[in-house]
Parts: structure tokens; sequence; C-alpha cells
């Protein structure tokens, strides 16, 4: 096939996916945030901290945000393009403050703190947004992109705090999960390998499933919930890009 016409179907198909994902979005009825999603398995309180367990798994976060950052600052790591140090620096910083804003979370989970949780997990996750656009299409334009996708994913935890309409919240939130691996299969990366983006997109789907297996996790013995446990998959979800950082060769 013509590499030409090779590259329009490509495109062509990530830009119908979002279409679709956005005019459905649009059609559908407003989502309010259920009273329920505040009801996690493990409630108890240990060493004075209430839902103990839901918040102290927040530490990995913080570990790991920690090493991403101390991967770039003062370093030029091989799986890094120069060019896009400023979204990594997002990415990795944002990592830190899930752990900050998760815990405030489920200290006392409502709507109102919800809010701290969601932000910099929006602000990570369309920084990463920029990365995949800025190592598979074009560095520059992935780096012009990343302002515009941080005010997209801010706007969106903004617009539900202030209608109590998920709709926007949930097209950024899944619709990336939809595209970025299929830039991974079909456009080429400039480093040799995505194992490693590729265990974390795996890592990550993980702690989505436990997240919704919240109350069965639990229930077997009382020892660790779903929710928890998604913390912890989630911060090794997000090592994975600390390797890829250290350890990618430029193709």
């Amino acid at each position: 096939m013509n590499p030409a016409i090779s590259h329009h179907w490509r495109g062509a198909l990530l830009g119908l996916i979002a279409v679709v994902a956005i005019v459905v979005t649009a059609l559908h009825a407003p989502i309010p945030q259920w009273e329920s999603y505040h009801q996690f398995a493990d409630q108890r309180t240990l060493f004075g901290i209430a839902h103990f367990w839901n918040v102290a798994s927040n530490l990995p976060f913080l570990v790991v945000g920690v090493l991403g950052l101390h991967a770039l600052i003062g370093r030029s790591p091989p799986g890094l393009v120069p060019m896009l140090r400023v979204p990594y620096f997002i990415v990795f910083a944002g990592v830190a403050l899930v752990a900050v804003g998760s815990g405030y979370y489920h200290l006392s989970p409502s709507n109102a703190t919800l809010v701290w949780d969601r932000l910099p997990m929006t602000i990570c996750f369309m920084a990463f947004v920029a990365i995949v656009i800025g190592e598979h299409f074009n560095e520059r334009f992935g780096l012009q992109m990343l302002a515009p996708l941080l005010l997209v994913g801010i706007a969106s935890v903004a617009y539900w705090a202030w209608t109590d309409d998920l709709r926007l919240y949930a097209l950024v939130q899944f619709l990336p999960m939809l595209l970025i691996p299929l830039v991974l299969l079909l456009y080429p990366s400039r480093f040799s390998s995505t194992k490693l983006l590729w265990a974390m997109i795996t890592m990550y789907a993980f702690a989505k499933l436990l997240e919704a297996i919240d109350a069965p996790l639990y229930s077997i013995g009382e020892i660790m919930s779903g929710h928890a446990l998604k913390h912890v998959a989630g911060a090794i979800a997000m090592y994975f890009l600390v390797l890829a950082v250290e350890r990618r060769q430029l193709a």
C-alpha cells in the first residue's frame, strides 16, 4: 500500500473514533456523580486515620513521582526526547500530587474532596497524551498541544464540579484510553521498543479492574480492598513510565 494512503487511513480511523466519541458524549443525557461512589468497602480507622488503607495506599504515587522527577532534573536520560522534558516533568509532578489529592479525598470522601483527587490525575493524564503525540507524530506539535490538553482536562473537572455532569470528564478519561493503544500500534515510535509503555497501559487497565471489584476483594478475609490495591497498581503503571525514560534507546 502507498505509504501516503496508509498514513491517511490511520489518521482517518483515529479521527473517526474521536468524532464518534464526542458526538455520543454530547448527545448523552447528563451523568451525575452517584453518591454510592464514595462508599468504599474498607472503612477501617487505623492509627487515628479514617479509611486508613485507602489513604496510605497513595504513598506509592509520591515515591514514583519523586523517582520520575529525579530521572529528569539535571539529567538527560536516554528514553527522553529533549523537547518533551516539560510534559514529562508535569506527568511526574502530577503523579506525586495524586498522592496528596487522593489521600485528602479518602480521608473524607465527598464530591467536594473528590475534585482534588481528580484534578492531579487529569493533569497527569493530559500531559501523557501530549507526550504520545510528540513521540509518535511530531515532538513540536506534542509540545504545542500540551497547554490546550491541560486546559481541557482542568475544564472537565471544573465543569463536573460546577454542574454535577460527568460527561466531559468521562470523555477526557476514556477517549485517550481508546486512542493511545491504537497510536502505539499504528504509528512508529522514536524509540527502539514500546514494551514499557504497553506494560504501563496493561497495569493501568488492571488498576481499573481492581477498582471495579473493590468490595468483592475486601470480602475475602477483609485484608485489603480492591480500591487500595488499585492505587498500588496505578503507581506501578506510572513506574513503568519512569523505567521507559531511564532505559529506552532512540531507534
